[in-house]
């Protein structure tokens, strides 16, 4: 338990929640649909207003869809790089958030958070390296190395790799920006477009879930060779909507590596990729998580 009064925002492409937590324990949310930058920023700033007037907030965090500016000495320091969010690019998420509000503020992605919420109180916990993986809107990957979200030139962009596709398999992609990346492939827009119809309707049985389970299984072996990850965990409405899936992709996983992990094979692979164990809650807790590791720092 860490003491404290702490308050998260986790911005969605969708929807954004706005948390009250005491300690670890979240007491209150208030849950708006994100429109533009104006009005959603402006009513998730005054209900963290009300919060801290109703008692000083010990410390913020924000944690919020990408690509987002994290180099504090950037002078776009906390705004949403280009994005396929309409009206979004160049949105000042932390200036407008933080706007009078004394306590100390951190900002990352909200994959990042999630994944220090898995790694505190979740199916990471133990772990010394881990990637967190959400699909819904977009593909987003948070990663965490000996505890810390890993920052550099900008943030991990996993989503965005182009990795080898399924022969046979003819779909184009999604992406605005690059067509067949793993996120113009298996996000939720791109599963509309696959399947010709919303994906939640899609028969379980339907053929494009092999190429699903396929491409996402390319982005794990590419996750599990380049930075040794002791654990991928999955959230997202997509991952955790079908129970089959991650069964298909661990198989897909092992075959592709083809014996090169030794220590990655049919019983071990489930030790590897699993579902996210927050659930739900890895978001909103990953801003809680943030808020805490500001007043730390402070």
């Amino acid at each position: 338990m860490t003491d404290g009064r702490y308050a998260g925002v986790e911005l969605g492409g969708t929807k954004a929640i706005a948390v009250l937590a005491e300690g670890d324990r979240i007491v209150a949310r208030q849950v708006i649909p994100t429109t533009t930058p104006g009005a959603t920023l402006s009513e998730l700033r005054a209900q963290l207003g009300d919060w801290h007037a109703a008692a000083p907030l010990t410390g913020l965090g924000i944690a919020s869809f990408g690509p987002v500016q994290l180099d504090p000495a950037h002078p776009d320091f906390g705004h949403i790089l280009p994005t396929p969010k309409r009206g979004w690019a160049g949105a000042a998420v932390a200036a407008m958030l933080t706007e009078a509000l004394p306590c100390p503020w951190t900002i990352d992605t909200d994959v990042n958070g999630a994944a220090l919420a898995e790694y505190r109180w979740g199916a990471g916990a133990g772990c010394d390296s881990l990637c967190y993986i959400t699909i819904g809107t977009g593909l987003g990957g948070g990663l965490l190395i000996r505890g810390r979200p890993l920052h550099g030139a900008m943030h991990p962009e996993l989503g965005h790799l182009r990795l080898r596709r399924v022969v046979g398999d003819e779909f184009t992609g999604a992406c605005a920006f690059h067509g067949d990346c793993t996120e113009g492939l298996v996000s939720g827009p791109a599963l509309r477009a696959r399947f010709g119809m919303d994906p939640a309707a899609a028969p379980d049985t339907h053929p494009v879930w092999h190429h699903v389970a396929a491409d996402i299984a390319e982005l794990c072996a590419a996750i599990l060779l380049t930075t040794s990850a002791q654990r991928i965990l999955f959230g997202g409405s997509v991952a955790l909507s079908r129970a089959f899936l991650l069964s298909w992709v661990r198989a897909a996983v092992v075959d592709r590596l083809a014996g090169y992990l030794p220590f990655v094979d049919g019983a071990t692979v489930v030790q590897f990729i699993q579902p996210a164990g927050l659930g739900t809650e890895a978001g909103p807790l990953g801003a809680i998580a943030l808020a805490q590791a500001a007043a730390r720092k402070r």
